[in-house]
């Protein structure tokens, strides 16, 4: 008989909360069932600042999500942004020990073990353990088991968190009733969702730009190299046009989504518009007109800094020579207009967005690019949650390993 699991892939975000339903048939086949999005309260900038706020309308996009599915959720995968995430790559190495050399499953544990044994500083948790290749005397191997060499070493990319504020998403999760299976950090969903296998061996950048954070990650040869989170997002646009034009919230949101663009364009910044700085939004005498190229100035100043703050994260992993699939950008902020141009020449790489798909198919929309590589993860590893459920606290699996 067929076996079908029902997934909620949850992102509790700055601007909004997120809830997709899907099912996987066989641990083959992935069918979207539903989504629910409310506007997120009591978040900001990845942390919950207000637990009751942030509970109910999780809550209320999880209900939503449901009604829209016809299906009651029964596994949870919650991802996990904010810039108190931190990436580190460590090594381990042992000696081969068997008399022929021949690589045995103990000696890859004792790799392993000495890649993970870092330890981390008081209130710190690791939350993924990413696997780098297997390199037998200097030289490359995916599989070492039974091979003949002398010493064997291996990488770790370990990402952690701080764990006040991972303990604090969960209890939001568990206060409603329902238990987060996984936690995976958002920047890896991303990538998940956006970039298929040929992207990531050649090596591809994913650039996930939401409303409080930005959340990338890089790959090289398949592998996960580097992941971080910026805390600067489209709010920040939105506030410096709003500071900088001297209008309110609701008008700055829409001078950006209207008229805004990352990039000084010379054909049309001398084109004036109206501010309209009233309460009720309307246009009345004494109203302001403002060249389109005091807004560009604004915007571009913001966008240039996020790209420069990712240029230094990435430091010398920063190379063309081994991102031969360029960036990708995803994250509603992505919509931007020629937010692409300043990306690719701040980084160097040719850049490209994720489309944006019709209204008619929210799901995939670049909004929505994590919560679908959530569901992407869960296709992938179908029964992690439930068997390692019946074994271990959360929190204890937040440190075994994953492999993407």
């Amino acid at each position: 008989m067929s076996t079908v699991s029902t997934y909620a892939a949850i992102e509790i975000g700055t601007s909004k909360v997120v809830v997709l339903i899907g099912e996987i048939l066989d641990g083959k086949t992935l069918n979207l069932l539903g989504v629910g999005v409310q506007k997120s309260k009591g978040v900001r900038k990845g942390k919950i600042v207000d637990f009751r706020a942030a509970s109910h309308c999780t809550h209320t996009a999880i209900l939503e999500a449901e009604a829209a599915a016809g299906v009651k959720v029964n596994f949870v995968f919650l991802s996990q942004t904010g810039a108190h995430l931190v990436s580190n790559f460590n090594k381990g190495s042992t000696l081969v020990r068997s008399s022929d050399n021949r690589v045995t499953k103990e000696d890859m544990k004792r790799a392993i073990s000495d890649a993970k044994s870092k330890q981390l500083h008081v209130n710190r948790v690791y939350i993924h353990y990413v696997q780098n290749p297997f390199y037998l005397d200097g030289a490359r191997v995916e599989d070492p088991f039974d091979c003949q060499g002398d010493r064997l070493e291996v990488g770790y990319l370990s990402i952690h968190g701080d764990e006040r504020t991972i303990k604090d998403h969960i209890h939001v999760i568990n206060g409603i009733g329902l238990h987060v299976e996984d936690m995976i950090v958002a920047s890896v969903a991303s990538g998940a969702s956006v970039a298929d296998d040929s992207d990531k061996k050649m090596g591809v950048l994913v650039i996930d730009i939401g409303s409080g954070t930005t959340d990338y990650v890089l790959y090289r040869d398949g592998y996960i190299v580097k992941t971080g989170a910026v805390p600067i997002g489209g709010d920040h646009i939105t506030n410096d046009l709003r500071f900088g034009l001297r209008v309110d919230h609701e008008n700055a949101e829409m001078i950006k989504k209207t008229y805004g663009k990352a990039i000084i364009d010379p054909s049309d910044y001398d084109e004036k518009i109206w501010l309209r700085t009233d309460p009720e939004g309307g246009l009345t005498i004494g109203d302001r007109q403002i060249r389109k190229r005091g807004i560009y100035q604004i915007v571009n100043a913001r966008v240039d800094e996020l790209f420069t703050i990712i240029q230094d994260e990435l430091g010398g992993f920063l190379d063309p020579k081994h991102i031969g699939a360029g960036l990708i950008l995803t994250g509603g902020s992505s919509r931007l207009n020629g937010i692409e141009k300043v990306a690719g020449s701040c980084l160097g790489l040719v850049a490209t967005k994720t489309p944006i798909s019709s209204s008619a198919d929210p799901i995939n929309s670049p909004e929505n690019s994590t919560v679908v590589g959530l569901l992407t993860y869960a296709l992938k590893h179908p029964n992690e949650g439930k068997t390692r459920g019946k074994k271990k606290s959360l929190m204890g699996k937040l440190s075994t390993i994953l492999s993407f």
